[in-house]
């Protein structure tokens, strides 16, 4: 059971931080948006860090929060961006 919680947190952590390196690199937002999730995420990495040096509360209340904001808002971020591409596209 521990395997597959570990193994889910990875996953969690690998595509939020593939989707903040993809919004990133996005050239059409102002450089706040484009860091915004980014900075959610290494946040979240700090507060997590935090459990290595006993202090658990900040971590428990502010870590999965943050990832959470990280991967809505890069996911948005990136339809967002589809959908100014395509409608560029057609008209």
């Amino acid at each position: 059971m521990l395997f597959a919680v570990a193994a889910l947190g990875i996953a969690l952590f690998a595509v939020t931080l593939w989707c903040a390196v993809t919004v990133l690199r996005t050239e059409d937002l102002p450089r706040w948006r484009r860091f915004f999730p980014l900075v959610c995420l290494l946040a979240s990495a700090a507060a997590s860090a935090l459990r290595a040096v006993d202090i658990p509360g900040p971590a428990a209340a502010v870590a999965f929060p943050l990832n959470l904001a990280a991967l809505v808002v890069a996911t948005s971020e990136m339809r967002a961006a589809r959908r100014r591409r395509a409608a560029s596209a057609r008209g």
